[in-house]
């Protein structure tokens, strides 16, 4: 089907309301439209750069760790929650509780990624791996009541009221069948449709489908980035639109609204591709800061350690990539040294310009190395 052929779907009347029946979408798609073609080549470019430099940087898991902590803050972000990086990387008994909500939604997100990549190495992406994910995202957080890790199997909507719903989704009945329809897409190898094209596609149909009570929009984002690496497209978890669709929000919910009112799917294309081009150049640039910042540190800064102190400061360095917040006493844990001697070393880090004091009080006093998380918080 040529993409200048396709029908989104239809309303259908239910008691009371209207609800959208999409299409299903496990079938060939063919694009001849020049805009598209040259946007999908210069994303398919952008990744490829990408993937080079994911390969390139030493230690490359550390920096993954803090690109899916901002992709966590963003995503949630998108639906309401106000919880910053920094906030994403302190222990929960350092958030005030009034804040704790937001945070648990946050590591939960954290959790639902990094455990959801692991089950790709023995599941394919399928309605089993997204249910799974589902449910560790909505666990023990806002939303837990509404069928953590299963179909929905009564009617939701977007907006104040289903009276009133700016969008509703297909009737309950229908979501077995369009979610089959989507796992089939998704291992459909014999149309041969570009990957980037064939997640667009999938994005919008997920979010269409609504097929969960809740949490619907996180866990559609998040799909983005499993798809990316059960295909193979990225050898590393790079590469998260999120941060761009919360930016862009008025547009990305728009660019949706087009397919599903007008069959406008070229409208969404573009506007998907285009995010991953900016995306994936953000990203290259993180990667390029990231190496410029370790340059620095090891020529300005760990020379100026004596050589029995070295070790201790490498080792220390070398957790904060993964680990930019600490405390003194998770130092001398880490480190296997006294807490004095914890101490004296953070000290130097912070006389080096390397550690910030975050916290302002005189006890349980955290450090942050602030220069590394603003890398991640500036290429927005």
């Amino acid at each position: 089907m040529d993409i200048h052929d396709y029908k989104a779907g239809q309303y259908k009347q239910q008691y009371q309301y209207k609800s959208f029946s999409p299409e299903p979408i496990n079938h060939a798609w063919v694009f001849s439209d020049g805009d598209i073609q040259q946007l999908l080549s210069e994303a398919d470019r952008m990744l490829g750069e990408l993937n080079a430099f994911s390969q390139l940087i030493p230690d490359v898991d550390y920096f993954i760790r803090m690109h899916i902590t901002k992709e966590a803050t963003q995503s949630s972000r998108i639906e309401g929650t106000r919880t910053t990086i920094e906030d994403a990387l302190l222990n929960r008994l350092d958030i005030d509780p009034e804040n704790r909500d937001d945070w648990e939604e946050v590591q939960n997100y954290i959790s639902a990624i990094n455990q959801a990549i692991k089950e790709l190495e023995a599941l394919p992406l399928s309605n089993r791996l997204l249910k799974f994910t589902h449910k560790i995202l909505m666990t023990g957080v806002r939303g837990e009541g509404k069928q953590p890790g299963e179909f929905r199997n009564s009617q939701n909507w977007i907006g104040v009221s289903l009276k009133n719903a700016i969008f509703v989704p297909p009737h309950q009945s229908e979501v077995v069948e369009l979610m089959s329809d989507l796992e089939k897409f998704f291992n459909n190898d014999e149309f041969k449709t570009p990957h980037l094209i064939k997640i667009a596609v999938a994005h919008y149909q997920f979010e269409t489908i609504h097929p969960f009570l809740d949490g619907n929009g996180r866990l559609g984002r998040l799909m983005i980035t499993l798809y990316l690496a059960s295909s193979g497209l990225l050898n590393k978890p790079a590469l998260y639109l999120s941060d761009y669709f919360e930016r862009n929000k008025t547009q990305y919910v728009d660019s949706l609204m087009a397919v599903r009112e007008s069959s406008r799917i070229k409208q969404w294309l573009i506007f998907f591709l285009h995010g991953v081009v900016e995306t994936a150049g953000n990203s290259i640039q993180v990667f390029k800061d990231i190496l410029a910042l370790k340059l620095r540190v090891q020529q300005d800064v760990l020379p100026r350690f004596s050589t029995r102190r070295q070790e201790n400061a490498q080792l220390l360095m070398r957790h904060l990539y993964q680990d930019p917040v600490v405390s003194i006493k998770e130092v001398a844990e880490l480190l296997n040294i006294k807490v004095n001697t914890a101490a004296a070393l953070v000290g130097d880090f912070e006389k080096y310009g390397v550690l910030n004091e975050l916290t302002g009080g005189r006890r349980n006093r955290l450090f942050h190395f602030e220069d590394y998380t603003s890398i991640f918080k500036s290429k927005s």
